[in-house]
Order: C-alpha cells, then structure tokens, then sequence
C-alpha cells in the first residue's frame, strides 16, 4: 500500500508498504499496480536528502549511499585527488606576516585604500556565506565520501580565510566606526548586500536543483572573488602589501581549486540543467560583480579602472562556461598583462618568500597509483585543464 507524505520537503516523497513493512526513508518508488498490496514490490528506491528535487533522484553523487561512512575503496578517484591536492595545500593565518603591510597601507592614496577596503569587506562575508551553502546543502546532499571529504576540508579552510581577511581589515583599519562598518558590509554597503543576497538565495531556494545550484556556487567562488583577487594582484605588481598579496595568492589558489571542483561534480551529474539556464546564472553573476566593481572603483587608478575590471570579469566568466561545457558568451581577452603573468597555479616567487604553491610533503604521492578498475578520469575542461583565471 502507498500513501503520500507531506513533508514540506520533498513533494514527492512516497512511503511504500512492501510486505507489510512501510519503507520510512525518503524515497522515490516505482510500484508495481497489477498486484495485491500484500505482493507489492519495489522495482525501484532511490533514497537521497529530502532537499534533493524528484528529477534528481537517480543521480549517482546524491542517492543514499551505504559505504558513505568508509573511504575505501576509492571509487570517484579523481574527486579523492582532488580532495589531497587541497590536502596538500594546507596553511594558517599564522603563516601571513603582516608586520610590513602599514607601511605600504599609509602610501596609498585614498582612492586605492577605499577600493581594497570594500575588497576586503566583501572577503570577510564571503567565505561564511560560502560555508553557509556547504554545512546546509552540499555537504548533506552529495553522498559519495571523496566528496564529503573535499567538502569538510573546504569548510576548514573557508574558515582560515575568513580568520585572515579579519585580520587584514584589523590591522589596516583604525578607525573603529570605519572597522564596524567593514566588518558588517553585507548590512552596510548596497553592492556588496545584493552579492551576499544573490548567494544567500540560492542557498534557501527549495525550488532549484542541485545542478542549479552548483552552478551558482561555481559562479560565486569563480566570478564573484575573481575581481577582487586581481585587484590585490594589482598591488603585488607595484611591489606593495607583501602580507595582504601573499595571502591572496594562497586563497586564490584554494578558491581555483574550488570552483573547479564544482566543475567535476556537474561533470558527474546525469541530469544537468540546459545550456541556457547555465549561461543564465552566470551572466547574472557577472552583472552583479560588474556593479560591485563600479560601485568600488569610482575612480581611475593607474593600470586598473573599472572598464578595465569589467572586461576581466566577461574574460574569467567565459573560461567558467567552458568549463561547464557551455559557449563563451563575451569573447573578451584578459586586461591585465600582471594576471598574465601571475599563475593561480602558483608558479612565482612572492617577496622572496617560498611560492604560494607549496604542498605538504608526500600528500600527492598517494594519488600518483593507478587503480586497476578505476575508470577514466573526468575532468571539468575537454582538454583536462583546470579551471584558472589567468589562461586563454
């Protein structure tokens, strides 16, 4: 016997009775009608998160999956690798000296210190926001455990650099109304309120698909930061802010590695949303942050205007379509000859100091083994590129 539930969840959910036993599990169930309830059998029982939409109940990365509490075997190999490469990748807040930042803060003319402040404002809100999503969404509806790692150590390190972008704008600004007014930007200032709310939205919207979702997440932590993260390369060009740069070179790394994990997931998934409707979110995106950079930037600086930060958002834009399988739209080239320059894969030397890039020793090796069932490896780029900001 089959009854529907009202769960205000899942509007789908079915309990079915199959031998006198009710199946309390959410669950999608094809029963078959042409036998007495008492021989009814479950054909089909695709458990998965009561967020998860009907039309995504056969998705393989978010049905119930028993193994999830034990790692191994690796299945999903290269969302494990991805997992270790973040792994691997691992810093404090602790590591960033910031001791010869004022200096350089107190030599920057107003218009530049008023455009990395709202940088840094958006920063501190962003990772939480970005936390948001993972504890309350993706973490409990991706059931695969490579995943759920990936996702648990992101949360750590969304968490590291929040502690760190509070403590550029604890360091760099004095003024205690100043501060309070940064620190609650998302309340405060109109452009980076409606960035928070465009995200916030996705997160509590219980009509999108999880596709939807990552997508809009993928345009979050890929177009979103993208602007900001080249304007602090900006000042890593004039030889400026070594503490503030050198943090930014390791948070863009991990926000690389981010976005294109979302890429390898919507890679995985079976049922993804049109072409349309992904061209949609992220043109969406790049109107909002092309506000936010407006609105930050009102004044030309030397080698950085806002025309120009247009420009590099539809350039970082069209790289993330490729990288969801889409057309570019905006056909734009990158601006910036010091982003050309710059590799997010870390292959520079910042003040001296040892490369963003570095990796804890001997994570990676693991990964280098090559399982003999394994199946080919998926990558969010045709070509197995990954997705940086900083490449044609």
């Amino acid at each position: 016997m089959s009854s529907r539930i009202a769960s205000g969840l899942n509007e789908s959910v079915t309990v079915t009775q199959v031998h006198g036993k009710a199946t309390d599990k959410n669950c999608v169930s094809i029963v078959s009608s042409d036998k007495p309830d008492s021989d009814a059998k479950t054909i089909l029982s695709t458990p998965t998160a009561p967020t998860i939409k009907p039309e995504e109940a056969d998705e393989p990365l978010l049905q119930e999956n028993p193994n999830r509490f034990v790692l191994f075997p690796i299945k999903y190999h290269e969302v494990w690798q991805m997992y270790k490469k973040a792994e691997a990748s691992f810093w404090t807040a602790e590591e960033i000296d910031l001791s010869k930042d004022l200096s350089d803060w107190d030599r920057l003319n107003d218009d530049e210190r008023y455009f990395i402040s709202h940088v840094l404002a958006f920063f501190a809100a962003s990772d939480g926001i970005v936390n948001e999503n993972l504890v309350e969404r993706f973490s409990s509806e991706v059931q695969i455990p490579e995943a759920r790692c990936f996702y648990g150590f992101q949360i750590m390190m969304e968490n590291i650099h929040s502690e760190t972008y509070s403590l550029l704008i604890d360091t760099y600004i004095k003024d205690q109304a100043e501060k309070a007014h940064l620190f609650n930007a998302i309340e405060t200032i109109p452009c980076i309120k409606r960035k928070a709310d465009w995200a916030v939205r996705w997160i509590q919207d219980k009509n999108s698909t999880f596709a939807q979702r990552l997508v809009a997440f993928a345009a979050v932590e890929g177009i979103f930061f993208s602007g900001s993260f080249a304007s602090i390369f900006w000042l890593k060009k004039r030889g400026l802010m070594a503490g503030l740069t050198f943090s930014n070179e390791l948070i863009s790394r991990d926000e690389g590695l981010h976005t294109d994990f979302a890429c390898l997931l919507f890679s995985h998934l079976k049922h993804r949303p049109s072409k349309q409707a992904v061209q949609d979110v992220i043109t969406e995106a790049v109107e909002i942050e092309q506000e936010f950079l407006t609105s930050a930037l009102p004044c030309a600086l030397l080698g950085m205007n806002s025309n120009l930060m247009k420009q590099y958002i539809e350039f970082v834009a069209d790289r993330l379509l490729l990288a969801l399988g889409n057309d570019k739209v905006y056909k734009a080239t990158n601006p910036f000859d010091f982003m050309e320059n710059i590799s997010l894969a870390g292959k520079t030397n910042f003040f001296e100091k040892r490369v963003g890039d570095y990796q804890k020793a001997g994570v990676m090796a693991s990964t280098q083994r090559k399982d003999d069932n394994s199946g080919p490896t998926l990558s969010p780029n045709d070509d197995g590129g990954e997705f940086n900001f900083d490449e044609d």
